[in-house]
């Protein structure tokens, strides 16, 4: 499914409701509550068995991605912010929680995602912070290269303030 431009206009969802979606080992999504499908403005049928990436919006660092899955696959939970991107191109931003699904026998199986309106004056911290990253992947001609120098940047300013991703994302 081919993306949209962003459109730069924002969406939003009521403080009492929260986006749900599942996914499979490899990002594809087996779950979509009906939250997700109403912002997102996708059918339940266009989002199951498609990789979740399918709402990444471009302004979001490649670097925070790889920062979550690195941490949900090593079987830690996660918060973040992240900005999503609608069928129609519009943008939505949630403090998202990620977790691994685990079966009985302590195996991943797959992952879960609850996500919440975040406080707008954390978004309006995070944006620059984001912009920054997004620079700096952008900054080499390789996007893994890029991707690595924007993760040693944040976990340099992860040190710099002594706290860890989360403990940061709670601090905004």
């Amino acid at each position: 499914m081919e993306r949209p431009n962003p459109t730069g206009l924002e969406r939003t969802f009521a403080d009492h409701e929260i986006i749900v979606s599942k996914t499979d080992l490899k990002g594809r999504i087996t779950y979509a509550n009906h939250t997700f499908i109403q912002i997102s403005g996708f059918t339940e049928e266009e989002l199951l068995g498609q990789p979740h990436n399918l709402i990444r919006h471009p302004d979001m660092p490649r670097s925070v991605f790889k920062l979550l899955w690195d941490t949900i696959q090593s079987g830690e939970e996660i918060f973040a912010y992240v900005v999503n991107l609608c069928k129609n191109g519009d943008h939505y931003w949630v403090l998202a929680h990620v977790t691994p699904t685990f079966n009985l026998s302590g195996e991943i199986i797959g992952y879960h995602s609850s996500r919440r309106v975040p406080e707008r004056k954390a978004i309006e911290k995070v944006i620059p912070r984001y912009r920054s990253l997004k620079r700096i992947e952008g900054a080499s001609s390789d996007w893994r290269t890029g991707m690595q120098n924007a993760i040693l940047e944040l976990r340099s300013q992860l040190d710099t303030v002594g706290m860890e991703y989360d403990e940061y994302v709670f601090a905004l």
